[in-house]
């Protein structure tokens, strides 16, 4: 796992790489980008959920945006919409 933080952006990343047996793996488990005071999670692969421990943790689902939904879905998600 390899983390990866653009903090001039607040673009933020949690990569999975190293190898299956002969195959290499590589690709992003997480991508969460900060915008407008907004926490956007572009990519989430966890069984868990980035949101879910995000509002385990007080932060207000108006807060954040599932931006891996399509923008007309997201009315219906319980977060922000943008």
């Amino acid at each position: 796992m390899k983390l990866v933080f653009d903090r001039e952006r607040d673009r933020y990343q949690l990569l999975r790489t190293g190898w299956q047996g002969d195959r290499r793996v590589f690709g992003a488990l997480i991508h969460i980008d900060i915008e407008d005071g907004k926490i956007w999670i572009q990519y989430d692969s966890t069984e868990i959920g980035v949101a879910n421990e995000l509002t385990d943790q007080g932060i207000p689902k108006t807060d954040i945006v599932l931006a891996y939904h399509a923008p007309f879905m997201r009315q219906y998600n319980g977060f922000a919409i943008a």
